[in-house]
């Protein structure tokens, strides 16, 4: 991508800051770029990228400010936007917030960290604890010594920088799946997909490298291991920009030098039939006019030696709904008003076990509620089962390794939780 100039401009589309990084615009196109977003408002066609006369605009607006990229060259658009997001976050680590009067009041920092981040339209560093190291938010107050750029702006390695020491070395991992699951009124399921993240927290002296190993189907199938042990197929892996891809592409090894603290260090996604890890049937009657009775079954079904924790299902009820009466085997419910909702609570629900939800309440009739049945929301499920992932992911190995020699003590743990857990009524 090759940007030609960055604008912040704002609600009036004023110019407050204007970065000119390869000569070929000028400020004339932020008044383009005004009158061409007010055409696609009234129009009704809004969209973050406007291209006109040959030249393409590409818009943040957070706050009261607009965050404007315009270039003359057919260019990455979604890499531009992100770049933009990106702007936002090391303003705010230097302004806590991004605004027209933080702007105005800091632009001397703004046109600083602006040099920084591009150069000849080319994205540079945008990590902002390592810009903070040689652009001081009073700068101009400093002592006149000459600054030492860091040295994680001159090497590989932008995320981390040098000199980091921890008193105890230690390394946390967390595997955390979400399952999506949609199930239509007849019982059938609809949809059904996990989508995982790896939660890293590292606190690791030093430049370590870390290695990390997962039961990863397409490495067991090129050794050959394809019965010892069972393995996922991944898809839509996505890493953080500190893993080195071409070693993952040749052997599969995610090998890393991890920023200091918390990041994600990979996403991925599994779409495969999954069994409802916890199944709610709804039985409707009718036993008068003016009374609806529900009974509701909960049942879990995943293996006994796991327990979710923080079970939450929300039960919709008609809006006009009169003094509903609830009577239930496990965890309590409570009728939820502003949601239209009864909302059952669990605390704990071990795997194989099924629990029963007795509420009854008044409608003004019958035949009102029979109407609107089929427009009820549908039933959602909340929970969190610790220990588990429903994939079968598994981190096989941790290691870290560091020229210094020390032990690092990794900590792998896994939870599985709901998603969008819908079940139509």
């Amino acid at each position: 991508m090759s940007v030609s100039a960055i604008f912040i401009l704002d609600v009036k589309g004023r110019v407050l800051i204007h970065r000119d990084y390869r000569g070929d615009v000028s400020t004339k196109f932020a008044d383009k770029f005004m009158s061409k977003l007010n055409e696609s408002e009234d129009s009704g066609k809004l969209s973050p990228i406007l291209h006109d006369d040959g030249v393409t605009y590409i818009y943040l607006q957070h706050s009261n400010v607009y965050l404007l990229a315009v270039t003359r060259q057919n260019v990455n658009a979604t890499a531009v936007v992100v770049f933009l997001h990106r702007l936002v976050d090391v303003f705010k680590h230097y302004f806590e917030e991004v605004e027209e009067e933080s702007i105005r009041d800091n632009f001397v920092t703004v046109y600083e960290l602006m040099d920084e981040v591009m150069d000849y339209g080319y994205p540079q560093f945008t990590e902002a604890p390592i810009l903070q190291e040689f652009i001081k938010t009073d700068s101009y107050r400093m002592e006149q010594t000459a600054v030492k750029p860091p040295m994680a702006v001159t090497n590989a390695v932008s995320w981390r920088s040098e000199g980091i020491r921890h008193k105890k070395n230690e390394v946390f991992l967390d595997v955390v799946e979400s399952v999506n699951l949609l199930v239509n009124s007849n019982g059938n399921v609809v949809l059904s997909e996990v989508t995982g993240v790896l939660k890293m927290r590292a606190y690791l002296s030093g430049m370590p490298e870390c290695k990390l190993g997962l039961n990863d189907k397409v490495l067991f199938e090129a050794q050959g291991r394809n019965n010892r042990q069972k393995a996922v197929d991944l898809e839509d892996i996505k890493f953080h920009q500190c893993v080195r891809l071409a070693r993952f592409d040749n052997d599969r090894t995610i090998s890393f030098i991890p920023p200091d603290g918390a990041f994600d260090l990979m996403t991925y996604r599994l779409s495969q039939n999954i069994k409802p890890l916890i199944w709610v049937e709804c039985l409707v009657e009718h036993p008068s006019r003016s009374r609806t009775d529900y009974v509701v079954k909960a049942r879990s079904q995943f293996k006994e030696r796991s327990v979710a924790t923080n079970v939450e299902i929300i039960l919709p009820l008609p809006s006009d709904a009169t003094t509903p009466v609830t009577r239930c085997s496990q965890g309590s419910a409570v009728y939820a008003p502003e949601k239209s909702a009864l909302v059952w609570q669990m605390r704990n629900f071990p795997g194989g076990k099924e629990y029963i939800l007795r509420c009854h309440f008044n409608l003004p009739s019958v035949e009102a509620e029979e109407e609107r049945q089929h427009r009820m929301p549908p039933i959602k499920v909340k929970f969190e089962i610790p220990y588990f992932t429903v994939s079968g992911m598994q981190v096989r190995y941790l290691k870290v390794i560091e020229k210094s020699g020390y032990q690092a003590l990794p900590w792998v743990r896994y939870i599985t939780t709901a998603g969008n857990y819908e079940i139509r009524v």
